[in-house]
């Protein structure tokens, strides 16, 4: 297996903007990374892909995994790089993501493998959660999504 840090490539990452759309709670689901890069900090859930593994599989499986939610995987929100230096310059970290669109179709809420909380926060609660600005970019981005009427069939 690659190492996942000081990489000698990227490594594909997913990640899902699940969002609570009812009318009355707009919301978005973040979770607290448990381990580097970011521990500590408020994200989106997700994490690596395996080899063999499609990015949509990935997805439902790290969202699983971390949140215990099953989760519908619908379009791809943004894609981004997230590169981190070490105090030499080096790359510590390189990650390459593809974050996507999901709805929750089930399970129980729970912080667990490499997270050690989730919590549903709404729109106006975001700045307090110390996101990184592409971070609320692609959320404020998925929200802009789910208010834009659905294209048209292709005939």
């Amino acid at each position: 297996m690659a190492t996942r840090e000081y990489p000698e490539r990227p490594i594909v990452g997913v990640g899902a903007i699940i969002l609570d759309h009812s009318p009355d709670h707009r919301k978005v689901l973040l979770v607290r990374r448990g381990t580097e890069p970011n521990r500590g900090e408020w994200s989106l859930p997700g994490g690596a892909v395996q080899a063999g593994e499609k990015l949509q599989e990935a997805v439902r499986r790290e969202i699983l995994e971390e949140t215990g939610l099953a989760v519908r995987v619908e379009e791809v929100v943004e894609v981004l790089d997230r590169i981190v230096r070490d105090e030499q310059g080096r790359v510590r970290f390189h990650y390459v993501l593809v974050d996507f669109l999901c709805r929750s179709e089930g399970g129980r809420l729970e912080a667990a493998t490499d997270v050690t909380e989730t919590r549903w926060v709404s729109r106006p609660e975001l700045p307090q959660y110390g996101l990184r600005p592409e971070t609320l970019r692609v959320i404020e981005k998925a929200f802009l999504v789910l208010q834009s009427p659905p294209a048209p069939a292709a005939g």
